[in-house]
């Protein structure tokens, strides 16, 4: 009942909306992939008059946004994402949150202290090694979901196509928000948090190299993921979101 009533007001609020020409935008939250710098950016930035933004959590997916609605999120390399992952969890989270450890992400962290070493384990010929890595990828908070989990699958996100209204890259994510905000008609003074905290960075110092094997491990683990990468530019060319600038 509650539920009902809820949507019942999200359909009159977002009614509202469209009969003041404005649009109703959606950022996805996806982990590890700068929007906690987005988000941080924009949750307080005046907007211009042809848009409502919604900055949601991680739990909030496609399939919970209504059809019609626009969406916007960012997306990185599952090679970095990945080790962006473990270090978070490695420290849960601190400084700007702390989640404590699973049981099972406990265990993962007293065998594997660095994503070379797991990434490596995952095609050991030790088969408890291997399993231990196998246990800890499917444990380990941020390793062990996919872009696919907020996505449902390529014919769905293929189905709201229309509503994708921004995709931009953790890489270039200084240029992409740039970009970003002249869509959303946000000032020139809004700008990315520099400090690791607000932009939720792990510090400079950890060893994030990974070897030729680990490499090889871990791109056909995240297979998948290239596959939702290769989909987000084929999105983005097709709606020419970078020549265009969105209209």
């Amino acid at each position: 009942m509650a539920k009902n009533r809820r949507n019942f007001r999200n359909k009159v609020r977002h009614l509202l909306y469209r009969i003041q020409g404005k649009r109703v935008l959606h950022f996805l939250h996806l982990g590890k992939t700068g929007g906690t710098a987005v988000k941080h950016a924009l949750i307080q930035a005046p907007l211009g008059k042809k848009y409502v933004l919604h900055l949601h959590s991680h739990s909030v997916k496609l399939q919970d946004i209504a059809k019609g609605e626009g969406v916007f999120f960012c997306v990185r390399d599952p090679l970095s994402r990945f080790i962006s992952g473990f270090y978070s969890r490695q420290r849960q989270g601190q400084p700007r949150h702390f989640t404590p450890w699973s049981q099972e992400e406990k265990i993962a962290f007293e065998y594997f202290s660095t994503p070379n070493q797991l990434g490596k384990a995952l095609s050991s010929k030790d088969p408890e090694l291997k399993q231990r890595a196998q246990n800890a990828m499917n444990n380990i908070q941020h390793v062990n979901n996919s872009y696919w989990d907020w996505f449902t699958d390529e014919d769905y996100l293929r189905l709201r196509q229309s509503d994708i209204f921004f995709i931009g890259f953790q890489e270039q994510l200084t240029e992409d928000f740039e970009l970003l905000k002249k869509h959303l008609q946000v000032p020139a003074t809004v700008e990315l948090p520099q400090d690791d905290i607000n932009a939720h960075r792990n510090p400079k110092r950890l060893d994030k190299s990974l070897e030729t094997q680990a490499i090889a491990n871990l791109k056909a683990w995240y297979r998948d993921d290239y596959r939702f990468i290769d989909l987000c530019r084929k999105i983005i060319d097709q709606k020419k979101m970078y020549d265009k600038r969105i209209q």
